[in-house]
C-alpha cells in the first residue's frame, strides 16, 4: 500500500526516522523551487518507465506563518511563487510570464479537520514582511504543486509550522524542525485511508 503513494520533502529532518521504522519510502529534494521539481519529475519518469505511477503525491514539510500558530498543521490548497517578480516586464508579481499554466496553482481541500493556507513558495528564507499576501510560506511546495499540475498527479501538501516569519524565524526553525515529524505519520495514514475510499 505505501508504494501507492509518494511522501515527498525538502530534508530529512523534516521526517525524522518515523516512515523508514514503517518501511515507507521518501524522496527528500534538498531545499529550493529548482531542486523540488527536477527530484519530483525525475521519481515520477522513473516510476512511469516501470509501470508504477503513484495514486498521488504527498508533500509534507516544514514552513513559516505570519497567520498561524507555531505547531499547527496547515493543508495548503492553493499556491504561489512568492519571489517571482517580472514587474519591469509588466506582469503582476507572482506571475510567471509567456505560459499558460495559472499562477496560482489550487487542489482540493481533502483533511476536514486541518485548516487550509495559500502557499507561497520562494528560494528564500522569509524572515520579515512578503511581497505578497501568504497564509504560509516555504521554499519547495509551489513548484512540486507545478510538476503534478502538468502530469496530472493528485497533489497533497501538509504543512507544520515552525516560525512566524519575523526576525527569529531562524532560531524558531531549527528548534521546532524535529517536532513536526511525528505529526506527518497521523496524516499520511489519514490521507491513504481518504484516497482508497475515492
Amino acid at each position: 500500500m505505501s508504494s501507492d503513494y509518494l511522501i515527498v520533502a525538502a530534508l530529512k529532518d523534516e521526517m525524522g526516522h518515523h516512515f523508514d521504522e514503517l518501511g515507507v519510502p521518501v524522496i527528500y529534494t534538498g531545499i529550493g523551487k529548482v531542486n523540488a521539481a527536477y527530484s519530483l519529475a525525475r521519481e515520477l519518469a522513473r516510476r512511469e518507465a516501470h509501470g508504477q505511477l503513484p495514486k498521488a503525491v504527498f508533500n509534507f514539510g516544514t514552513a513559516g506563518s505570519p497567520i498561524f500558530k507555531t505547531h499547527e498543521l496547515v493543508e495548503c490548497t492553493r499556491f504561489v511563487q512568492r519571489d517571482m517578480d517580472a514587474t519591469p516586464l509588466g506582469f503582476a508579481y507572482g506571475v510567471t510570464p509567456f505560459e499558460d499554466i495559472p499562477h496560482l496553482l489550487e487542489v482540493p481541500k481533502r483533511l476536514s479537520r486541518l485548516p487550509t493556507g495559500l502557499c507561497g513558495s520562494g528560494d528564500s528564507f522569509e524572515t520579515g514582511t512578503a511581497k505578497m499576501h501568504c497564509d504560509v510560506v516555504d521554499m519547495e511546495a509551489f513548484a512540486l504543486a507545478k510538476v503534478c499540475h502538468l502530469e496530472d498527479m493528485p497533489f497533497l501538501s501538509v504543512k507544520y509550522v515552525t516560525d512566524g516569519c519575523d526576525h527569529n524565524a531562524h532560531n524558531d526553525w531549527n528548534e521546532n524542525l524535529h517536532k513536526a515529524a511525528s505529526s506527518f505519520v497521523e496524516i499520511f495514514e489519514e490521507a491513504t485511508a481518504l484516497f482508497q475510499r475515492s
